[in-house]
């Protein structure tokens, strides 16, 4: 594994603190040194990707997610290269904390691009795909999350941890 990170709450001291759990999957995908990343209307870059349904595995997940969030149908589930692991209290359960753990694999996808199918979340946040550099994608994300602006998408300090770590093991993760 690439990169292993921990965000947010690291240590629960409470056996009685109930914790919501989500297990999501996140596509890296490179052609020519560009990465296909999603674009939202808040200007910022996330990999594709999202939270796998009771019972799927990791590579029905990717390729569901893939798909509907950019267009582009995944031919090939690579190695799982990263993991994220984040924290914090839940926002729709007082009291609870939310954990959200998101596994990064590289991928392939074919050349073809279909139409997307967005929730209606992602349809109001404008998700584009763009075919983007790494280093484009992480002053972007950088530059909002050194605004002052109000309408930070909450995967943009996740994303980017996730960008530099790839930036900074591209040549490993290339001959993967």
């Amino acid at each position: 594994m690439v990169f292993n990170y921990k965000l947010g709450i690291t240590e629960i001291n409470n056996n009685r603190i109930n914790i919501n759990y989500r297990e999501a999957v996140r596509g890296i995908i490179f052609r020519d040194d560009k990465f296909l990343m999603v674009h939202s209307n808040n200007g910022d870059y996330k990999f594709p990707g999202g939270g796998a349904i009771i019972d799927e595995i990791h590579e029905d997940t990717l390729k569901r997610e893939v798909k509907e969030e950019t267009g582009y149908i995944v031919t090939k589930v690579k190695d799982n290269i990263g993991l994220i692991i984040e924290r914090h209290p839940d926002h729709f359960k007082i009291g609870d904390i939310f954990e959200m753990v998101s596994s990064y694999y590289l991928c392939e996808v074919s050349h073809e691009k279909t139409s997307q199918k967005l929730d209606l979340y992602e349809k109001e946040l404008g998700f584009d795909p763009v075919w983007i550099t790494l280093d484009e994608a992480i002053s972007t994300n950088e530059n909002i999350l050194n605004s002052t602006s109000k309408t930070i998408s909450p995967w943009v300090y996740r994303e980017t941890l996730a960008l530099k770590a790839i930036k900074d093991n591209f040549d490993l993760i290339k001959k993967i």
